[in-house]
């Protein structure tokens, strides 16, 4: 089953405990951030701290309702312009608001999840698989029909083998 629009809204809005994502591009062409990337080659930057929009509401409320929300990110060194961007004007304030985000650098070693797509992963029960074209322009979402056990594990790895945001951007100029 395909997710778009209500249904894929309702997934962040139904979970229990934790939604959780694996990022692994090193860039993502979503239409809606064409004009924030734009800005930011021009040299606009924003005050993580003052960011307030519906993802940054929505992560507070989900704080105070013990729900959370967390997600790795597999890089490497250089950094695109496009992770530049994300962390800079999403990551910053997503974990400001609450968001539990970890990078797992794979620069100078193995990737221990070498050929796991993206997903996200609610309550450790439903898994949507999300289907990228290599450019990484969005294909679709898609609800994971089998076991999820292996997504757990995966999970478990990246987690285990990352670095919370911070101590990895300390000291790089974004």
């Amino acid at each position: 089953m395909l997710l778009a629009g209500e249904e894929w809204a309702a997934r962040f809005e139904g979970f229990q405990r934790e939604a959780w994502r694996l990022e692994t591009l090193p860039q993502y062409l979503m239409p809606q951030e064409a004009e924030g990337l734009q800005a930011f080659r021009d040299g606009v930057r924003i005050a993580p701290a003052t960011v307030h929009n519906e993802y940054t509401d929505r992560l507070r409320r989900q704080v105070t309702e013990g729900r959370v929300q967390g997600r790795v990110h597999i890089v490497t060194r250089p950094l695109s312009e496009y992770l530049r961007f994300e962390f800079s004007q999403y990551y910053r304030p997503h974990l400001l608001a609450g968001e539990q985000i970890r990078i797992l650098d794979v620069t100078d070693r193995t990737n221990p999840l070498e050929g796991v797509q993206d997903f996200w992963m609610f309550d450790q029960s439903e898994v949507v698989l999300m289907n990228y074209k290599p450019d990484g322009k969005q294909i679709n979402r898609e609800v994971f029909e089998g076991d999820v056990a292996p997504f757990i594990e995966y999970q478990r790895i990246a987690v285990a083998e990352s670095v919370p945001f911070e101590e990895f951007v300390k000291g790089l100029e974004l």
